[in-house]
């Protein structure tokens, strides 16, 4: 159904849509090529939101070249006023004759609708190209969309024999730990548990150049961490994540300082997770990547709000008992799926997406 020329231009849409990784939130990464006479006039991406989308930006670039033109792009052109006006209309008005769309956009305000104004206009529409590639691309918006529930990641380094505590601070290397604070710079929290505070007392950051912090939030269903922690170095970016069992006069401070705070109900006395996630939506954070110790680990993946793990591995095996696991007290046995492993310097990364407890 599809040429190789097709292909290739899809593809090259898709690395441009991957150029906004990390900027776009809440809305899609989208990029767009527009071809006339197997020759690209105009391509674009959607930068971050409130900004024009990337079919608008291809569309300026083609100019009156547009005429007769196939567009090729990511997901499924908007039709109606959010931020920015609908990408539809723009498309019809530019008399593009064909648009290749690669998946459509789960948003239901959207879905099919898009394409249904094209095809009323005459536009051919053909979709489902690279459709897997685009998927994976947006696989942060689709969790966010369709659920109204932020994306989960759990990060960990770990021994050969599992452990996340070791002899040194550093378990893994120093290229291992630069894709750590990449990976932090593309999501809009990170997450951990009280115990990672008290112990470590981390910034909780993105140190890599031109690079965005997360939100940092904190699990601790009493409000144990001191305030005087290096995270709220910046308290507007803060959110707490605690229980009614906190002590008001804390909130009080926490609230004061300018860190927001979420109140959850209990679960074995410590924070309902799924009631978290649930919340964090609602303020429109989209993705987590949860940087924990064992027992935050497995509270969320008991939880089923974890969508993917990615596990760096040192060549080291530390053996101690009384050294920390990866998980700890976990109710069901955990499958990773569509397996994904690199070599990272000396260390391994296993990345993969959480499926059914077993």
């Amino acid at each position: 159904m599809f040429s190789f020329d097709d292909k290739k231009y899809m593809a090259k849409a898709l690395t441009l849509a991957s150029r906004a990784r990390g900027k776009t939130s809440p809305n899609p990464m989208v990029g767009c090529i527009i071809v006339k006479d197997n020759k690209i006039i105009g391509q674009g991406f959607h930068h971050a939101a409130g900004l024009p989308h990337a079919e608008i930006n291809a569309l300026n670039e083609a100019g009156d070249d547009a005429y007769g033109a196939t567009m090729f792009v990511t997901l499924e052109p908007c039709c109606h006023y959010g931020k920015t006006p609908p990408c539809a209309d723009k498309i019809i008005e530019a008399k593009i004759s064909k648009v290749i769309v690669s998946i459509y956009d789960p948003n239901p305000v959207v879905s099919g609708k898009g394409i249904e104004e094209l095809q009323k206009a005459g536009i051919i529409v053909e979709t489902g190209l690279l459709q897997d590639r685009a998927v994976r691309l947006n696989e942060v918006y689709i969790k966010y969309i369709t659920t109204q529930m932020p994306f989960v990641l759990i990060k960990v380094g770990m021994s050969l024999d599992g452990k996340i505590q070791g002899p040194e601070q550093w378990i893994t290397n120093e290229r291992s730990r630069q894709i750590v604070h990449k990976m932090r710079s593309e999501y809009d929290a990170i997450l951990v548990g009280k115990q990672t505070v008290l112990t470590d007392n981390p910034y909780l950051t993105s140190r890599i150049r031109g690079g965005k912090n997360p939100y940092r939030i904190i699990v601790d269903s009493r409000l144990q961490i001191p305030i005087e922690s290096n995270v709220f170095a910046a308290p507007e970016m803060v959110i707490i994540a605690t229980t009614p069992a906190a002590p008001a006069d804390k909130l009080s401070i926490l609230r004061k300082m300018g860190t927001r705070v979420v109140i959850t109900s209990t679960v074995d006395r410590r924070v309902d997770i799924l009631e978290l996630m649930k919340q964090l939506g609602q303020m429109e954070i989209t993705s987590v990547i949860v940087e924990g110790g064992a027992r935050i680990n497995a509270s969320f993946l008991s939880s089923g709000v974890v969508d993917k793990m990615a596990l760096f591995i040192s060549p080291q095996i530390f053996g101690k008992m009384d050294y920390l696991s990866v998980v700890e007290g976990l109710d069901a046995a955990i499958r990773l799926n569509n397996i994904c492993v690199k070599r990272v310097g000396d260390d391994v990364l296993i990345e993969g997406d959480v499926g059914r407890k077993l």
